[in-house]
């Protein structure tokens, strides 16, 4: 008898915690995401829609994701406050906008003069920058993954043309990021300002220029309707958002819909990068004939490489900050070195090659 009843309750016990588990498998979840960007922001809000509905396909249903833009939440640049508090269980920004908050956190949108989106994917994925960027969003209570990419991004609008260092003093210019510390070096006054004010602060004079994405983006808010001069860039060659989740959130979750949850974010990222592509390069053949009135320039030789200069001073004052903005950034260069090498026999070898031809 009494081994039957150990029998039974073996029994009962396995049906308990199959049952437990196939109705874990069945649960439901329904996340809420705060986006920085509009409603239907094109790109951007493009990549946030692409993952969730990876999301919900993948996981049959059980794991959906509801957006709030911008105009909903009323909080473009609140999202990590939101998504650390719990008010939010995801989140769709950049790093680079909370530098204030947590310094740290600048590093892993992009760097002037630093890594291509094909070499900073590589970082991330295969070198340790997914390790060093959970380092930093560890103690707010969330994890960061790589959001999309821009690839590299335009140097700006300038209502008048840059000849010299001195025609940079005392510009005022939206330009956010490690980029903004480095103009401030040589004489700007940087400012950042959201998405859906940017065309009536440089209209209306509050700025003198203002840099935001490429072609796609740009000619959409009207930039080329106020300024003429547009340049080329040097101040974020790989701009990657971010995906945030909140840590509670993530360990609610099942294991197969964090792994869904990751896979979706992960390719929506990658869409995000070659989709700027395709609509860059569908702008900027449109230029020349529909904006006859915009003159593309590259910053003086000077001026680069006064921003170089400042830059790599910066780099040394927060590599100084702390161990572990140190380890960031000894992190970055030294993959920078080894992956740019190969870089310039490959890529760059090949352009030349058909620059040659043309």
């Amino acid at each position: 008898m009494k081994l039957r009843s150990v029998v039974s309750a073996l029994a009962l016990g396995l049906a308990s915690c199959l049952s437990a588990s196939q109705a874990l498998a069945q649960e439901r979840f329904t996340l809420r995401l705060a986006e920085t960007w509009g409603p239907n922001f094109p790109i951007f809000g493009d990549t946030t829609k692409n993952m969730a509905r990876m999301a919900e396909e993948m996981s049959d249903g059980r794991l959906r994701i509801r957006i709030d833009s911008s105009n909903k939440h009323k909080a473009p640049f609140g999202v990590f406050d939101m998504v650390k508090a719990g008010q939010y269980d995801l989140g769709h920004s950049a790093s680079y906008y909370w530098k204030g908050k947590v310094p740290n956190t600048l590093f892993f949108t992009s760097m002037p003069f630093g890594m291509t989106a094909l070499e900073q994917y590589a970082w991330f994925y295969y070198g340790d920058g997914m390790e060093l960027m959970q380092e930093v969003y560890e103690p707010h209570n969330m994890l960061s993954f790589p959001g999309g990419n821009t690839g590299i991004q335009m140097g700006g609008w300038f209502r008048d043309e840059i000849n010299s260092l001195e025609d940079l003093q005392g510009l005022k210019m939206r330009i956010p990021g490690f980029a903004g510390e480095v103009f401030a070096e040589v004489g700007v006054n940087p400012t950042n300002i959201a998405p859906g004010e940017l065309y009536t602060a440089l209209e209306r004079g509050t700025i003198d220029a203002t840099e935001w994405v490429g072609p796609a983006l740009d000619l959409r808010l009207g930039f080329q309707q106020i300024a003429d001069y547009y340049y080329t860039g040097w101040h974020e060659p790989a701009t990657e958002l971010q995906f945030l989740v909140n840590q509670d959130t993530w360990e609610k979750l099942p294991d197969d819909l964090r792994e869904i949850l990751r896979i979706a974010m992960r390719t929506a990222a990658y869409d995000m990068l070659v989709q700027s592509m395709h609509e860059n390069a569908r702008a900027w053949a449109s230029i020349k004939q529909e904006h006859p009135n915009i003159e593309v320039r590259t910053f003086p030789d000077d001026v680069i490489q006064a921003m170089f200069d400042a830059n790599r001073k910066l780099l040394a004052e927060a590599a100084e900050r702390d161990d572990l903005a140190q380890r960031i950034v000894e992190s970055q260069e030294a993959y920078l070195d080894n992956a740019r090498a190969y870089t310039e026999i490959s890529d760059r070898a090949y352009l030349n090659t058909m620059a040659e031809l043309e």
